[in-house]
């Protein structure tokens, strides 16, 4: 019995480290597309990209991956909560290199919304 009872707890903790790495793996995922939309809307590398992704968590207090899923929705129409559209355009002007100029690519600017 006590054989049992340790082999079902190391099958617990096997399922729960594999749920774990699986959260991680789905997170991953969003914030990579994350950093290709804020590559295509502002024009700017992926570092920068992630560094702007990770300023904005940061400046609104909102976990990571929650950023990433508003700015992944964003372009097929759900807007970005007005904390996250703010942080991110000043999170992207912050990076332009000076006298450089790096203009969003989204000519309509309700898309911001």
């Amino acid at each position: 019995m006590p054989e049992d009872e340790e082999r079902a707890g190391r099958v617990a903790a096997l399922q729960e480290e594999i749920a774990q790495l699986q959260r991680a793996v789905d997170s991953h995922a969003v914030v990579d597309q994350a950093i290709g939309v804020v590559m295509a809307w502002s024009g700017v590398r992926p570092e920068t990209a992630w560094e702007v992704l990770r300023d904005v968590s940061q400046n609104t207090n909102t976990k990571l991956r929650e950023v990433a899923e508003h700015v992944v929705r964003w372009p097929r129409g759900g807007g970005l909560p007005e904390q996250v559209r703010v942080a991110m355009g000043a999170a992207v002007r912050r990076r332009v290199p000076a006298g450089g100029r790096v203009r969003p690519r989204v000519r309509n600017t309700r898309a911001l919304r």
